[in-house]
């Protein structure tokens, strides 16, 4: 994009206040941002608040790019402005593999990590983390055991951090966390929100850590420990049905407020994990699964017939309102059948009457209308 520098274009700049130029340039794609702010000193120094506002980096590493170079640019950017400090408050990191983890250098990952750290540690004003950093746990071999991500955040301090979410690609073996994790997450009071997707672990933290956390998406052992005492209402588990049992069920049920809404789109769920669920979370209003009907229900049915054995388990659920089956896979198919789907919303409401809202593998929606009737 061309922007003639000519004295008069200079004039209208000066002319308009900063509060206009920033509702002008709100919005716009960050490629079309970075070409206004070189059209004079004013419009850059609207723009780069703008685009440092919310920092979303994506590196993709592998033989021929063994280092991530977007990161790195993006951080040494953040230290040569610390104008801008105050101005970050979203970072997103994501780094993603092509070929074998095998041909990355764990020096130069360690080393990339140790450069990050750097840089978030002087992010004093950031309101939203999110670190996903692939490969880089599986590769990295050090001689003292650290998680990758802990590379990074360790001696780092938000205090108004309100979303949090860690991860890298996961196998038995790799490198857990540390106690550098709960050391960071004592040292962020306003979290309200945390993801992580690849810790299998007990994460013990001091009973007056995370006081306002609302949201948790994890394994079920860290939900355990994590839970109890904390106002969280909504749970989002991962790994696989298998892990939830009548070990760490009745921990997460130990909230200081209801557990109202959870996810378990992330697992293949089997109808007596449910049954389990509705007689310890007794106060859940949604319910978001990703069925395992291979295993289970009526084999003799096919098709989104195979529901109709669900009537029994929502029977043990007093208090939902909504039951979205969207991640469910039915004989490779999410074409919508209305009449089988209609069918399966009236003997579902006589199983479980609280019921309000019902999403099936298809994608459809169904609500209930105030004469009884679905729509």
């Amino acid at each position: 994009m061309a922007f003639p520098a000519t004295t008069s274009h200079r004039t209208a700049d000066l002319s308009l206040p900063n509060e206009t130029l920033v509702s002008i340039f709100d919005g716009l794609e960050p490629t079309t941002l970075a070409d206004i702010s070189q059209v004079s000193r004013r419009f850059n120094a609207v723009a780069e608040r703008i685009l440092y506002s919310f920092i979303c980096i994506t590196d993709l590493l592998s033989a021929s790019s063994p280092i991530p170079a977007k990161t790195l640019n993006c951080c040494q950017s953040i230290i040569r402005r610390p104008h801008l400090i105050e101005t970050i408050k979203r970072l997103q990191i994501r780094w993603a593999l092509q070929g074998d983890f095998r041909v990355l250098s764990p020096q130069a990952l360690i080393e990339a990590c140790a450069e990050a750290g750097v840089a978030l540690q002087t992010l004093a004003f950031l309101e939203g983390l999110d670190i996903f950093l692939g490969p880089a746990n599986l590769a990295i071999t050090p001689s003292r055991p650290i998680h990758a991500i802990e590379r990074i955040v360790h001696g780092c301090h938000f205090p108004s951090l309100r979303y949090c979410s860690f991860g890298a690609e996961w196998t038995k073996g790799v490198q857990p966390y540390t106690n550098i994790l709960p050391e960071f997450l004592t040292l962020v009071p306003s979290l309200r929100q945390l993801k992580i997707s690849d810790h299998h672990a007990a994460l013990f933290l001091p009973a007056n850590a995370l006081p306002s956390l609302s949201y948790f998406r994890g394994s079920p052992d860290t939900a355990a420990i994590l839970l109890p005492g904390r106002p969280v209402h909504h749970l989002a588990l991962v790994g696989q049905d298998s892990d939830v049992n009548r070990e760490n069920l009745p921990k997460m049920a130990l909230t200081s407020v209801p557990l109202r809404s959870l996810d378990l789109s992330a697992m293949q769920v089997r109808p007596t994990l449910l049954r389990n669920i509705a007689s310890y979370l007794a106060a859940l209003e949604s319910l978001k699964v990703r069925l395992a009907l291979r295993h289970t229900l009526h084999y003799a049915l096919s098709g989104i017939t195979l529901l109709a054995g669900l009537s029994s388990v929502l029977s043990d659920f007093h208090h939902l309102v909504c039951f979205d089956l969207s991640p469910t896979e039915i004989d490779g198919t999410r074409q919508a059948n209305f009449a089988e789907e209609a069918a399966l919303c009236t003997a579902w409401v006589r199983a479980c009457p609280t019921l309000k809202r019902i999403v099936f593998p298809s994608g459809t929606e169904w609500q209930l209308n105030e004469d009884g009737s679905w729509a």
